[in-house]
């Protein structure tokens, strides 16, 4: 796989990522990072070892299965996702964990030469009631291919220190 993109596709938070903690996490703000390439290689690679089945493994099989071609797996699509995620969005010096996703769609298949970005919209942010030097983000991501069509969609929660927590 190729490293993706080191910057934001447009703008992006005024904090870097290696500074950034729970205040820098505004409700509303959209930022786009990207892209990755995905290969058939990769395609191939990822399935063979995670998700075996003939739509992503065996590219003759995939040509007269039903979506006409080897496409990626949705978890490695997932996979491609996380790494924009943890190289530009999530903070390196806050993060805590994530207590899980919701809604994850896979809405269209990823082909080998589709390149993928990731667009990440903060829909809410609030301090834990019970643990004050931390607080809970919720974004939405979408994935995108190289047409700005969306390929999989999902809410992510990450709980972050603040920044007045030191």
């Amino acid at each position: 796989m190729t490293t993706p993109a080191t910057s934001a596709i447009g703008p992006d938070f005024a904090t870097p990522v290696e500074k950034r903690y729970f205040e820098d996490y505004v409700p509303g703000e959209s930022y786009r990072y990207g892209s990755i390439p995905v290969t058939e290689a990769d395609i191939l690679r990822f399935a063979g070892e995670f998700d075996p089945q003939s739509i992503h493994t065996d590219p003759v099989a995939a040509a007269a299965g039903p979506f006409d071609g080897l496409i990626a797996s949705g978890w490695h699509t997932a996979s491609v996702m996380m790494r924009l995620y943890a190289d530009h969005f999530v903070s390196s010096v806050a993060s805590l964990a994530s207590p899980g996703i919701d809604t994850l769609r896979w809405t269209r298949p990823v082909r080998p030469g589709d390149r993928l970005s990731i667009v990440t919209t903060i829909r809410a942010a609030r301090l834990s009631r019970s643990k004050p030097d931390r607080g809970i983000v919720h974004t939405d991501v979408e994935v995108l291919n190289q047409h700005d069509e969306t390929v999989l969609t999902l809410t992510a929660m990450n709980l972050l220190r603040s920044r007045d927590a030191g």
